[in-house]
């Protein structure tokens, strides 16, 4: 079936043999309860302890909240729990991941922009020791997806780049981090992500390179994950033609997300990558598994044809239902629900879960917290923001900044996300705290076009773009989108010849794409502070850009240079 003593679980004789008797003394619920990981959204105690013992589930996820209410919520779903739980958490930019008093270290861009591989490891220890400060022991990182599509609006800054090597070195990283600090990782989103301009969250989207160029890209780099030893790889609703075709030895017939592809799973990733370890599913409500195959029949099949682990829910109840409907109509063969469940168990032995559980660990004290946002994670993302900070050009010369030259500043905030009023009041203070004159930009309407271009430049001596854009589900684009008509208003940058104008991305690293007549353009890769505060550093002369683009900025179009 697989092989409990080879990597990555390296089980002794007496772990396996806890995975072989915890499966001979499970119910049937029991076991169709183990392939479901859950996103939880209550913290009551009672409905916690009825979810595990009735549901069985095998694993769990909360979203970002207060440490200390995680840390218990974990507590009381463990101590109820029959059989430990992988408690999960998207933990690929720091400890906020989990609890929001976390370090936001920085997305996997920054990261990689700093040339330096400690960088991705410090990632990996901040992000899985404040995540286990809560009682979370399954990273769903590191992103080891290429950033080859500039219009992918989800892969993005969440990647270490468009460069095979860089995104092995820092992969494995942060893998061996995570590894210390006792949390397994999922890397993701195999087959990969960043080949096609759409997203999976939306469509089943499609990575269309040939079986070479795969091999030698995201192979490579899949390879490179398993031997490092990563316990789990998250499956993506992403189809890839070119291998079914070469499994099928026909044309492809239909596009099939990995999600639900036995060649994909079981011939290409088993097979001939030698995973040994568990496969998760991703978000199963996402509309690139759910628009491929009606419901009913997607959630068994994603089992049978190679998952181990189906990742949320539309309706848990009906999902269970329609797990136990395919076991009973054949959909999901016995083989597949044993090899599956034994996995599941066999990933939570070689984590040491049922020793810690014995032990009464599962779940630290609250003592725990004190390493959020320690003084160790905040000086190493301080470094990291001032490593990887980048400068893409200044062909004007405009830096360094001088409130006595720029002393009027007009800041024109893009995006239109929760972080907004974050970014813009963070970024304000910072400026008038260096001697400038801030006016944040306000919607305008037709009454614009009695300005004119000499009482524009009379009130403003700098304009300055920050563009909050960031990688979230249900956008079709990362774009730059204009308030105003034409260049009529003051929102879109015609002035680039009347004034001086910059432009600071804190997200999206391609907008010199919408923005090309900016002649002076950084990249922050994200909206932390210490990204802001090194910013304004780099901006003022008093710290030098360091940073080196992980991807190309200018999208390969030579008018974007100058």
């Amino acid at each position: 079936m697989f092989d409990y003593k080879a990597k990555p679980f390296h089980l002794t004789d007496e772990e396996a043999k806890w995975v072989e008797d915890t499966y001979e003394g499970m119910s049937l619920e029991e076991k169709i309860g183990q392939l479901f990981c859950p996103i939880v959204f209550t913290k009551d105690e009672n409905e916690l302890r009825e979810l595990v013992q009735t549901k069985h589930i095998g694993g769990m996820l909360y979203r970002e909240g207060p440490g200390e209410e995680l840390r218990q919520a974990h507590k009381i779903l463990q101590d109820a729990s029959k059989i430990p739980l992988l408690t999960a958490s998207n933990l690929e930019y720091g400890g906020n991941g989990s609890a929001i008093e976390g370090t936001y270290f920085g997305r996997e861009m920054l990261v990689a922009a700093t040339q330096d591989a400690e960088k991705a490891y410090q990632l990996g220890k901040v992000s899985c020791s404040e995540g286990a400060a809560v009682g979370v022991n399954w990273s769903f990182a590191p992103v080891v997806d290429l950033d080859q599509n500039y219009r992918n609006p989800i892969t993005n800054v969440r990647t270490f780049g468009d460069d095979l090597q860089t995104v092995i070195n820092m992969g494995k990283a942060y893998i061996k981090a995570a590894q210390e600090e006792g949390v397994a990782t999922s890397v993701k989103h195999f087959p990969g992500d960043g080949v096609d301009e759409r997203d999976q969250h939306l469509l089943t989207s499609v990575n269309y390179l040939s079986c070479e160029e795969w091999d030698k890209t995201y192979g490579k780099i899949y390879e490179e994950m398993i031997d490092a030893g990563t316990l789990t790889v998250m499956a993506a609703h992403i189809a890839m033609p070119a291998y079914e075709e070469y499994f099928d030895k026909k044309p492809c017939e239909k596009i099939i997300p990995a999600t639900l592809s036995e060649n994909l799973m079981k011939r290409l990733l088993r097979e001939k990558l030698g995973f040994n370890g568990l496969i998760t599913t991703d978000a199963t409500p996402m509309v690139g598994f759910c628009s491929a195959e009606e419901r009913a029949k997607a959630v068994p099949l994603c089992i049978e044809n190679g998952c181990d682990v189906i990742l949320f829910n539309r309706n848990m109840d009906e999902d269970m239902q329609y797990m136990f409907d395919g076991y009973k109509n054949g959909l999901l063969s016995e083989a597949r629900l044993e090899e599956a469940v034994k996995r599941i168990l066999a990933t939570k032995s070689a984590m040491k879960l049922p020793q810690k559980k014995a032990e009464g660990a599962l779940v630290p004290g609250p003592e725990a917290l004190d390493i959020l946002k320690c003084e160790k994670h905040d000086t190493w993302a301080k470094e990291c923001a001032d490593q990887g900070v980048t400068l893409v050009k200044d062909t004007q010369n405009l830096l360094p900044l001088n409130p006595e030259k720029q002393k009027r500043v007009l800041l024109e905030i893009m995006g239109d996300f929760p972080s907004n009023e974050r970014v813009t009041a963070y970024f304000k203070g910072k400026l008038e705290a260096e001697g400038f004159e801030v006016t944040v930009y306000e919607k305008e309407g037709f009454e614009v076009m009695e300005d004119t271009v000499e009482s524009f430049k009379s009130r403003y001596d700098l304009v300055l773009y920050l563009a909050n854009i960031e990688t979230a589900s249900n956008k079709t684009v990362s774009r730059l989108n204009w308030h105003t008509m034409f260049g009529l208003g003051n929102n879109m940058p015609w002035m680039v010849h009347e004034l001086p104008v910059a432009f600071v991305s804190v997200g999206n690293p391609y907008h010199l794409l919408d923005a090309p007549m900016v002649k002076t353009y950084i990249n922050g890769y994200c909206n932390s502070e210490y990204v802001m505060d090194a910013v304004v550093d780099k901006m003022m002369g008093r710290s030098e850009f360091k940073g080196t683009s992980p991807i190309d900025p200018f999208c390969g179009k030579i008018d974007l240079k100058f």
